[in-house]
């Protein structure tokens, strides 16, 4: 084979890479996953308690993008927090990537329950924090780093990539356990009949969710927190 001709393939098989973002495998097809998100629009997404997503919600090179060139308060004018419109009831594994901008604060929330009582989705969902961890540098609060439970439970490990590359979550709710990993490696392993875990609820802002009382369905959620995020390969398996 010439230069020529490899690099052609080269580029052909970079292109199909790039392609293949946001598709199932023929072995995830078989395994029953689903798509969230299919690389184009918000299909399947809407404002939590409202209905169409902010239009500060883009899609853009194949990933679902919070544009934050203004604020409104701690929120992107005309963002809001987005939820899956449909509601898992049942076990599940949910793999999803993102990354940040600099100094960019966001959260993967699942169990989210739409209800008048819960005015935000931080007082329903359980929160893995998507965050730049070099907003924290330095100091000594050192509970809402990147894939920490926000305000629940610290990842055990610090596994993030820095701003501006991507990091890629794999949540399993089987049994009553609860496991995260990021980018491979086991973060988070909790057992939601604990009764470590069931304290960690109680004296959290999540006391009064659903969640503080054993219930474990709900919706999956994107925060909007005023930053700049990126989204993308969001899929779920039923278990």
């Amino acid at each position: 084979m010439n230069k020529l001709s490899l690099l052609l393939l080269l580029l052909g098989f970079g292109l199909l890479q790039t392609h293949a973002q946001n598709t199932l495998t023929p072995e995830e097809k078989k395994a029953g996953w689903q798509l969230l998100f299919n690389g184009k629009d918000l299909k399947g997404w809407h404002a939590y308690g409202g209905k169409e997503p902010g239009t500060a919600w883009i899609i853009e090179q194949g990933a679902i993008k919070l544009n934050v060139p203004e604020r409104a308060g701690n929120k992107a004018k005309n963002g809001g927090d987005i939820v899956t419109d449909e509601e898992l009831k049942g076990d599940f594994e949910l793999k999803v990537e993102w990354k940040v901008s600099k100094f960019a604060n966001s959260g993967i929330f699942f169990f989210v329950k739409e209800a008048p009582q819960y005015t935000f989705m931080h007082n329903t969902g359980l929160e893995l924090q998507v965050i730049d961890d070099k907003i924290y540098e330095g100091a000594a609060e050192n509970t809402h780093r990147a894939s920490d439970f926000f305000g629940v439970a610290n990842a055990r490990l610090r596994e993030s990539n820095p701003q501006g590359e991507w990091n890629q979550i794999h949540i399993i709710v089987k049994k009553g356990k609860l496991t995260v990993t990021q980018n491979g490696f086991t973060v988070q392993e909790h057992d939601l009949n604990s009764q470590d875990w069931k304290d960690k609820i109680a004296k959290s802002g999540l006391a009064k969710a659903p969640i503080g009382k054993g219930i474990y369905t709900g919706r999956i959620g994107l925060q909007d927190w005023g930053s700049t995020v990126w989204y993308r390969n969001i899929r779920v398996l039923k278990l």
